[in-house]
């Protein structure tokens, strides 16, 4: 395990080199694949870094280059009615594979999410075309065109409006084909790859990508949930870095008490049936059976309570060492420890500790 801390105005894919490095040299590993999002591992990135490298990538494709895919016949839509996945090849990407994956509850959520743009975007300028035509907003075309630029900026959907200014007022409507044609794609996505079939199955590729989640979600954990990376009240560099090494140590440590505690948690403790459940790798991950049960009766198979990794901390924080004395005599004192409840008692088991002994 091991953490790096750049200056802030490095730009991610800056920092994939001195990554290359380290991987090769520091850690001595005969072969590395990275896997990371299509901000991380662009383009420029594999052609100038890692393939010369001698390194393996898993990343995946913009919405402009899937677009591209597509207009250029490499698949079709239709290979999709009945399956969820399929794996081509492309020119573009010479001695790549690429896995086209679709999600059904993806595409509805974003164009469930488009919508409500489109809607909120409409209603704003929907507002500032009224204030103007009752004399309430300002009039020339600059100054009409940067208001609707500050609604535009705050949406990010202009791309589907066709808008016209002019000196009295502006009108807008939707552009239906722009917004068909980017609503074609919705659930889609594309994963490339360096590896050969031999090496990870299609399948497995799309899982290796997906398990970035995981990585995401204990970066989040790290910052703000948990741990509270931030706010960093320290102004010098190495005190910065000291503090975010303390706060991976303590991500790593995290980690391992909930893979142990995870029988008293509301974790999935059974990923092996959990994977079972899953229709495919491209659909969204299930429960097991038994995480089922836990969260409908909030009970461990052994009738206790299931807690959260939260509140089980605070639970065991009741559990203290405390320093007694007595009144015949006050000058001698020793330590006694807080009988353990039966849920503490279960939680200090399966973590391997004595609270007696410490």
């Amino acid at each position: 395990m091991g953490v790096e801390v750049f200056a802030g105005n490095t730009a991610d894919p800056m920092t994939l080199a001195s990554q290359v490095d380290k991987l090769k040299q520091r850690f001595g590993l005969s072969r590395v694949v990275l896997v990371g999002d299509r901000g991380m591992i662009t383009s420029a990135r594999i052609g100038e870094e890692l393939r010369p490298a001698g390194l393996d990538w898993i990343t995946a494709l913009r919405a402009p280059q899937i677009r591209a895919l597509l207009d250029a016949g490499a698949f079709q839509l239709s290979l999709f009615d009945e399956r969820d996945l399929a794996e081509i090849t492309a020119p573009e990407f010479p001695g790549e594979r690429l896995v086209v994956c679709k999600n059904p509850l993806l595409a509805e959520e974003r164009a469930g999410k488009r919508e409500d743009l489109l809607r909120a975007t409409e209603a704003a300028f929907g507002q500032l075309a009224d204030k103007i035509a009752h004399g309430r907003g300002r009039k020339g075309k600059d100054k009409i065109a940067r208001a609707v630029g500050r609604i535009e900026n705050r949406y990010r959907l202009a791309k589907h409006f066709d808008i016209a200014i002019a000196e009295d007022g502006f009108t807008f409507r939707r552009n239906q084909a722009r917004i068909a044609a980017e609503a074609r794609l919705d659930g889609f996505y594309v994963i490339r790859t360096s590896l050969e079939a031999k090496a990870l199955a299609a399948d497995s590729v799309v899982g290796a990508y997906k398990g970035l989640a995981r990585v995401e979600r204990a970066f989040r954990s790290l910052k703000t949930v948990d741990l509270h990376l931030r706010p960093i009240h320290h102004w010098l560099a190495p005190r910065v870095r000291a503090h975010v090494f303390l706060c991976m140590l303590a991500c790593h440590v995290e980690w391992h008490m909930r893979e142990r505690l995870k029988p008293i948690l509301f974790d999935d403790d059974d990923p092996m049936a959990a994977a079972g459940e899953r229709a495919s790798i491209v659909a969204a991950a299930q429960p097991s059976p038994a995480a089922l049960r836990k969260r409908a009766g909030k009970l461990t198979p052994e009738g206790g309570p299931v807690h959260s990794f939260q509140s089980l901390l605070r639970d065991l924080a009741t559990c203290t060492l405390n320093w007694m004395t007595t009144t015949l005599n006050q000058a001698y004192s020793f330590p006694l420890v807080t009988t353990p409840t039966s849920v503490q008692s279960r939680a200090f088991a399966l973590l391997g500790v004595d609270p007696i002994s410490l």
